[in-house]
């Protein structure tokens, strides 16, 4: 079900920017209503209006969706891990909109439905900041893990505890399943058999004390999506 072809949505679209639909609480919350009007009784949860890539923008990385994503100013070395990125990422501050928006879609659904939060996975976010966009190869990505294989792994941590945070979030605003999106299995799949225990992190995030199964947060889902058109 692609809501970017109802015309509800396409008028909300054609007066504001993507992002900007995605921090301005009220709008995402309409967008995320919108299907549960549209299919009332018939939809079994809402997904809150969002996208993967507001944590790289969270980081302190400029990202356009014209119309897919693209990163101006990507990763080329470690070095600009230094330079481009933020030291201290303070989430609450940086993506306090998305916690805005799911408390008020919370309370506008009435408990019609389930509310779901998600965040991208630490290796898609990785691949993306790197890649500078979509790939079908992420020669780029995968090409880090054999070059500066320390410094990946240490991103790869560093973007992990930004989406442990970010969930965490999510979750304390009425998210009442938490979701970690790989958004194509090519993501899941590029990284190399023998690197994939080592650099391949949506385990480590969901084994994180404060957002593991056995916590007293929501469940999570860490399966690959094949469609994560939000």
């Amino acid at each position: 079900m692609d809501f970017r072809f109802y015309l509800e949505f396409r008028a909300v679209r054609a007066e504001h920017e993507f992002f900007e639909i995605c921090r301005t609480p009220h709008l995402a919350c309409e967008i995320t209503l919108q299907p549960i009007r549209r299919y009332s009784g018939l939809v079994d949860a809402a997904i809150i209006f969002s996208d993967i890539l507001v944590v790289p923008q969270a980081m302190g990385m400029e990202v356009i969706m014209n119309p897919g994503p693209h990163f101006p100013d990507p990763l080329n070395t470690p070095d600009d891990v230094d330079t481009k990125l933020r030291k201290v990422v303070d989430v609450e501050k940086e993506l306090g909109y998305v916690f805005a928006a799911i408390t008020l879609t919370r309370k506008e659904l009435k408990g019609e439905v389930p509310l779901i939060g998600f965040s991208g996975a630490p290796w898609t976010l990785f691949a993306y900041m790197i890649e500078g966009g979509g790939s079908k190869t992420l020669q780029k990505a995968k090409s880090w893990l054999f070059l500066y294989p320390s410094e990946s792994k240490k991103l790869l941590h560093r973007i992990a505890g930004i989406c442990v945070e970010y969930l965490v979030g999510q979750v304390k605003a009425g998210a009442q399943v938490r979701d970690l999106r790989t958004i194509s299995p090519r993501f899941t799949y590029a990284v190399p058999p023998l690197s994939s225990s080592k650099f391949s992190t949506p385990g480590a995030v969901n084994s994180h004390p404060t957002i593991s199964p056995s916590s007293h947060y929501p469940p999570s889902n860490t399966s690959p999506q094949k469609c994560a058109s939000n």
